[in-house]
């Protein structure tokens, strides 16, 4: 067998089980509006929602949890093992959302088992995303990587949008009430038995050459040394890490996963047209990434977010103004959104590979990143839907820009690191990349 049919299969091997993973994490968001009243009872269906989105939120808290634990499993362990637990813990809570009781079954119960569900998936989300990334930033060609970097997000975003187009299918067919009694189950069980088959495909993986060369030579390199002194050691990339995903994820949850519920509940668009429109936008935004990627490794990845970062801010606001009931609007508005967005999302996993050494690329990025993400990204949602249900619309989008702003900065003061050897990554640190601990 030669070697690029094999590096093929891993490539899609890894695309599938990554796609399932954003499924399952994005899934809970796009289909609230629907389960929320099942979960939460004695409100108006605008507090019950705001419930929902509210365990969405608690789901980030496991996160740096995840990230820390999983970060520090892939660094020492293996990228492999962590991509393969990740995966069996998602799955399982999609099986625990999908069959948990109703309120008005078992009471307190079901609201309690779905938190349990989302933190759950919390950990297994805060330790896949690092592991994943740095997996394929290690196997990918130095010229290539910003390309190959943004099937991280391509197969996120196909996982997305099988979610949105399910939502579609499943609405126009079952009907809002059918929907809201148990269609929206159909999804959580379907993430499931796709995650069951993505642990399989994972399981056949081998290590990545830049871990498993790292981890022989190490014992020669250098004494062994504590994780805390590593951290210290990268505090600047880590700190990069927050300032590039500070304004990022709060974007990315606004225009990626939260547009259709947000116009559905919020202006009163009616539901399978608002699912339609996000599969069609998610499915423009797919198609960006990889051009998105390419361009990274020809001009820079520094140089595209200068360019098309500050125009993204300059139209969020009018962006949302655009969304006002009809389907359209949203598909325009969201199009544009999830487009220009994905100019970070399809760089971000390169560049943050390129800032760290081999022995803290998976920690390091997984504590800030989940960090930025659960404080950031995971409020996103519901502020953004209680803002607007108190007439304060202007003051999340303020919030929103403001934050871009701080990545903006963040891109100004990076270094530009396209082309480099993984292997050279990092060397600046005052600690010589380590995979013991």
């Amino acid at each position: 067998m030669n070697a690029a049919p094999s590096r093929v299969r891993v490539l899609v091997g890894l695309g599938l089980g990554n796609a399932i993973e954003w499924y399952d994490w994005g899934v809970y968001a796009a289909y609230s509006v629907f389960f929320a009243g099942q979960f939460f009872t004695g409100g108006s269906a605008g507090s019950e929602l705001l419930k929902a989105l509210a365990v969405f939120a608690i789901g980030f808290v496991a996160r740096p949890v995840g990230g820390m634990f999983f970060g520090w499993m892939a660094d020492r362990v293996g990228r492999k093992p962590v991509m393969t637990l990740s995966i069996a813990m998602s799955a399982g809570a999609s099986f625990v959302m999908a069959l948990t009781p109703t309120a008005h079954q078992v009471g307190l119960l079901a609201p309690a088992l779905l938190v349990i569900a989302r933190l759950a998936q919390g950990l297994a989300h805060g330790g896949e995303l690092p592991s994943v990334q740095t997996y394929l930033a290690e196997i990918a060609p130095p010229g290539r990587r910003g390309a190959w970097s943004s099937l991280i997000y391509v197969s996120g975003g196909i996982g997305t949008l099988f979610s949105m187009g399910l939502g579609a299918v499943l609405s126009a067919v079952l009907g809002a009430q059918q929907m809201a009694d148990f269609g929206w189950r159909i999804p959580f069980l379907l993430g499931g038995f796709f995650g069951l088959y993505a642990f399989v495909l994972r399981r056949k993986f081998t290590e990545t050459e830049i871990f498993s060369d790292a981890a022989k030579s190490a014992p020669k390199r250098a004494p062994k040394q504590p994780v805390r002194r590593l951290l210290r050691a990268n505090i600047r990339p880590m700190l990069q890490v927050v300032g590039i995903n500070v304004g990022g994820t709060i974007v990315y949850y606004v225009w990626a996963i939260n547009a259709p519920t947000f116009a559905i509940s919020q202006r009163h668009t009616g539901q399978t047209g608002a699912m339609i429109a996000g599969a069609i936008a998610t499915a423009l935004y797919i198609v960006a990434m990889p051009l998105w990627g390419m361009l990274s490794d020809r001009i820079g990845r520094r140089k595209l977010l200068l360019i098309v970062w500050p125009v993204f801010l300059v139209l969020f606001y009018p962006l949302t103004l655009l969304i006002q009931g009809e389907a359209w609007q949203l598909l325009i508005a969201m199009s544009i959104g999830v487009v220009l967005n994905g100019v970070l999302n399809a760089t971000g996993p390169a560049i943050t590979a390129e800032l760290f050494p081999t022995g803290i690329r998976a920690l390091g990025l997984a504590v800030p990143y989940a960090l930025t993400v659960g404080l950031f990204g995971g409020t996103a949602p519901y502020l953004q839907t209680y803002l607007s249900q108190i007439g304060k619309s202007a003051v999340f989008n303020i919030y929103a820009i403001a934050c871009g702003l701080v990545t903006l900065v963040t891109f100004w003061l990076l270094p530009e690191t396209k082309g480099i050897e993984l292997q050279d990554a990092g060397r600046d640190a005052d600690v010589p990349a380590r995979t013991t601990a």
